[in-house]
């Protein structure tokens, strides 16, 4: 049985949903193979989307067009708007979800997408001819042929599962792993390795005290994830609580640490650095007498509980032992114990910045094949690929993101240009620009290119065009109008500010750290009716108003030292320079330039182990 398309997408996880629906839309023929349809975009580990850097991720995936920032909202069971406390660079979303509703819309979406199709089976086999994919077999002795095809398999190449000294052959709990493609991809060139990821037990929420935790409620303001207005929050919102580890608990995770399949050498895999198990925790951190763990509600309805912070390998035992001396936690009952899980990924180094691997053409990677973790990293990861499989199939130009242009440029620079020796995690440190990577303006940075590919449709980018119209006349009336002392003063003085001595402009007052535009606008008449005619998204087009207005000098800035930067990415150099017959450079510059064979000057600057010496030397080399 033989069926053909234009993109084929393996795997229907969040990489897979994302790049099956991208294409789709674009325009191309496309066919979703899935092992389990009735487990489209299931969230594997936490019920939770968005956190530090990954939640600006998750507005940038909207602001191109793509889903996951519509169907968390739509499934939203508590929505926090982390770092407030800090500047707005350093902002990010984070929402809990209903998993189960989740997974629903997820169906729902990708089975009502025009030109996308599903077909459940497992792949064991790449087609290929004359160095170029051509297709797919599956188990079930079906062949399909594409002219593109986009590997999202997630943890279940070789999966294997430990509950402490047992081991089970699996993807994930309950599901079957998948063998063949890694073996076919090695005896072609592809370097891979091992990496090893976890989750904590699952709770019954009906035997746990709430009364010894702390509740964390979640916010209840404009904030959201995608940028169309008529996406709301519409499941009934949830508390998640708060409690610790103790003494007691440390002393009975250290007894069994011989069981543990991570320190009694059963796992040699590499693991996660950020997201450690708690018996990492208690030997990396020695001192530390207590560790902080979420109780995370799994839905509406449902009385699972995610134990944030506990995910773990040993034993079941020794899990519901330890757990059970945790405040609020001393009857719990669980509904399954946490686990590890070791699988196969691909080195980074052999991807072009479109996610196409650069041993065949027509192949993209996208997700925890790529050693990233994280469902936000894998459905940033999963649209461009989905993008550019859809390009490839129609001979045009690669769609790529700078570093200055998104976070999701940040990731993929450092999967192609560094590799990963450990699960890749996205953090707000990784990005020189984080200011102007901020998630209030991700469509301001991403959707008018995503319109010109045709993905963001013309509402989305005639609403983006009233709000920076809007914006625009909002900052024009507030650096024209003049307000007088004694207009202003007896408000400002409430806030602790200095009174005026004389008229200034209003956005002099904006600028004072102590001073909210929002309250502002309260307090003078003029700037209230002003504000009053902007008709639709009013608090967002506030906030973004304030955000350009207080740090515009150092937007400004930022914007600057981006421009100079980006001038080494313009200086191309792929397949232009031997190096190495370049003894002017270091061996290990000439090693990894060889091998990583980078695009430009400035991706070449950001390998490991390439000096600013050795940059300078490419550069005379070129003639500049």
């Amino acid at each position: 049985m033989t069926f053909k398309y234009d993109v084929i997408v393996v795997g229907g996880g969040h990489a897979g949903c994302e790049a099956a629906c991208a294409a789709a839309r674009l325009g191309s023929r496309t066919l979703l193979v899935t092992m389990n349809m009735n487990t489209l975009g299931q969230m594997s580990c936490n019920p939770a989307v968005g956190g530090i850097a990954k939640g600006q991720i998750v507005r940038e995936i909207d602001a191109l067009g793509g889903q996951m920032g519509i169907i968390t909202d739509r499934t939203a069971i508590q929505f926090r708007m982390l770092n407030r406390s800090k500047g707005p660079a350093m902002w990010s979303p984070r929402s809990q979800s209903d998993r189960q509703q989740f997974v629903f819309e997820w169906i729902k979406t990708v089975t009502h997408t025009e030109n996308l199709f599903v077909w459940q089976d497992t792949v064991t086999e790449l087609l290929i001819k004359n160095s170029q994919i051509i297709g797919i077999k599956t188990v079930l002795g079906a062949q399909f042929y594409a002219k593109s095809v986009v590997l999202t398999v997630g943890t279940f190449l070789n999966g294997l599962m430990h509950f402490g000294q047992t081991q089970i052959s699996g993807g994930r709990i309950s599901e079957t792993a998948s063998f063949g493609i890694t073996e076919q991809l090695k005896t072609l060139g592809f370097a891979a390795d091992r990496m090893k990821t976890g989750t904590p037990c699952r709770i019954d929420a009906r035997t746990v005290d709430f009364g010894k935790t702390t509740e964390q409620i979640g916010d209840n303001d404009f904030h959201k994830f995608s940028f169309l207005p008529e996406i709301k929050r519409e499941l009934p919102q949830r508390s998640c609580f708060i409690t610790y580890t103790n003494e007691k608990t440390h002393e009975i995770l250290r007894r069994d640490l011989a069981k543990s399949p991570l320190f009694n050498g059963q796992i040699s895999s590499i693991g996660p650095r950020y997201c450690p198990s708690i018996e990492t925790k208690i030997v990396t951190f020695a001192d530390k007498t207590a560790h902080q763990l979420f109780l995370e509600p799994e839905g509406v309805l449902s009385n699972e509980i995610y134990l944030n912070g506990f995910s773990s390998s040993l034993p079941m035992e020794t899990q519901i032992e330890a757990i059970q001396t945790v405040a609020g936690l001393e009857n719990a009952e669980l509904f399954r114990p946490g686990y590890a899980i070791e699988y196969d990924f691909f080195d980074t180094t052999q991807l072009t910045h479109s996610l196409e691997t650069k041993l065949m053409k027509n192949l993209f990677f996208a997700g925890q094949i790529n050693g990233t973790t994280g469902y936000e990293e894998a459905a940033g990861q999963g649209i461009i690929a989905g993008i550019n499989a859809h390009l490839r199939c129609n001979g045009e130009e690669n769609f790529t993101l700078a570093r200055d242009e998104a976070y999701i440029g940040v990731l993929i620079d450092d999967l192609v240009t560094k590799g990963v020796d450990e699960p890749y995690r996205m953090f707000t440190s990784r990005a020189e620009y984080r200011l102007l990577l901020r998630q209030d303006d991700a469509d301001a940075r991403l959707t008018e290119k995503s319109y010109n590919l045709g993905l963001a449709d013309i509402y989305r980018f005639d609403l983006l065009k009233t709000k920076l119209l809007e914006q625009e006349n909002l900052i024009d009336f507030l650096k024209n109008y003049s307000i007088k002392p004694d207009e202003i003063n007896s408000f400002l003085e409430n806030k602790n500010s200095t009174p005026l001595k004389q008229s200034v402009k209003l956005s002099e007052i904006v600028l004072r750290p102590q001073i909210n535009l929002s309250e502002l606008i309260d307090f003078v008449p003029e700037l209230k009716i002003k504000v009053e005619n902007i008709l639709s998204r009013r608090e967002e087009i506030i906030e973004s108003t304030e955000i350009n207005l207080k740090y515009a000098g150092y937007i400004e800035r930022e914007k600057l030292l981006a421009d100079k930067l980006q001038r080494l990415e313009r200086i191309y150099i792929k397949d232009k320079i031997d190096y190495n017959s370049i003894q002017s450079l270091s061996t290990e510059a000439r090693q990894k330039l060889t091998r990583i064979n980078p695009e430009t000057i400035g991706q070449a600057s950001r390998i490991p182990g390439v000096s600013p010496s050795d940059v300078s030397v490419l550069l005379v080399m070129i003639g500049r």
